[in-house]
C-alpha cells in the first residue's frame, strides 16, 4: 500500500513512516501526555532499570552486597516493564528496543568487569560479549525487514527454538539463570569462606564450595544453553537476510527484463 503524499508505505505487516515525519510526531506527542510514547509505564521502568545498572556499575569495584542488590532489580524489572506493557496496552517499538538494548548493555558492562576480574579468561568473555550483541542486532533487523511487529514472535516453522525460547515463562527462566551466573562469578571474588564454615556443617565435597561457586555451578548449564540460542537465533537471522537478499534480487531481475 502506498499513499501519494509518500509518508507511508507498506511493507509486510507494518506502515513505515518517512523518519522526517517520525521525528516532527515524537516532538509533537509532547503536548499530548496520554500518547507521548516517552512516558509509558514500561518504558519509566526502562528507565529505572538504566539508572539500577548505573548505581550497580558504580559500586561494582569496591562494593558487592549494593551492587548485586542493584543489579538484581534491574535485571527483574526486564519482567514487571512486559507485563506492564500487556496490562496497560502499551507495547511500543521504542520499549521493545529500549529493553533489549538496556539488557545488552547491563549484562557487558558486567562481563567487562569480570574480564578484569579473570583476566586468563578475557577472551571468552570477549566472545560472549560479541555473540550477544551481534546474535540480537542481527535478529532486530531481521525482524524488522519481514515485517514482524515484534522481535519475540517467531513461527515453529522458522525456528522451533526460538519458538519456544521467546514463551515469556522460559524466556524468563533462561534470561535469569543467565545473569545469576554471571553475578555469581562476581560474587566469586568476594565470598570466599566455604559452606561448612558459614552454616557448620559437615565438612564434604559440595560443603567444600562457597554459596557462590555454588551458584555458579548450578546455573552454569543455564548460562551454556542461553549462548547455544544465541548462536541459533545469529544464523537463523543470517539466512533471513539472506534469503529477503535473494528475494529482491530476484526481483529485480524480472523488473530488468520487462524494461
Amino acid at each position: 500500500m502506498s499513499e501519494s503524499n509518500g509518508i507511508i508505505r507498506r511493507r509486510g505487516s507494518i506502515d513505515i513512516v518517512n523518519a522526517r515525519v517520525a521525528v516532527d510526531l515524537a516532538t509533537a506527542q509532547s503536548y499530548r501526555a496520554k500518547e507521548n510514547v516517552f512516558l509509558f509505564v514500561p518504558n519509566l521502568i526502562g528507565y529505572a532499570r538504566i539508572i539500577l545498572a548505573g548505581v550497580a556499575l558504580h559500586f561494582m569495584s569496591y562494593h558487592p552486597k549494593y551492587c548485586t542488590i542493584a543489579y538484581g532489580i534491574s535485571c527483574l524489572l526486564d519482567a514487571a516493564d512486559g507485563h506492564a506493557a500487556r496490562a496497560l496496552g502499551q507495547s511500543s517499538k521504542f520499549g521493545a528496543v529500549l529493553d533489549m538494548v538496556t539488557d545488552r548493555c547491563t549484562t557487558s558492562s558486567l562481563l567487562c568487569y569480570l574480564s578484569s576480574a579473570f583476566p586468563n579468561h578475557t577472551m571468552a568473555f570477549q566472545f560472549l560479549i560479541t555473540l550477544d550483541f551481534a546474535s540480537h542486532y542481527m535478529h532486530m533487523y531481521s525482524s524488522l525487514v519481514t515485517g514482524s511487529r515484534s522481535h519475540k514472535s517467531i513461527d515453529t516453522k522458522v525456528s522451533w527454538i526460538l519458538s519456544l525460547y521467546y514463551d515469556p515463562k522460559a524466556l524468563f527462566t533462561i534470561c535469569a539463570g543467565n545473569e545469576m551466573f554471571f553475578v555469581a562469578l562476581y560474587l566469586t571474588k568476594w565470598v570466599h569462606t566455604p559452606l561448612w564454615q558459614s552454616f557448620d556443617l559437615p565438612v564434604s565435597y559440595l560443603t567444600s564450595f562457597t554459596w557462590a561457586e555454588l551458584m555458579a555451578w548450578v546455573c552454569g548449564p543455564v548460562c551454556i544453553l542461553k549462548n547455544i540460542i544465541n548462536l541459533v537465533q545469529l544464523w537463523k537471522a543470517s539466512k533471513i537476510l539472506v534469503g529477503v537478499d535473494l528475494a529482491e534480487r530476484a526481483k529485480a531481475r524480472e523488473e530488468a527484463k520487462k524494461s
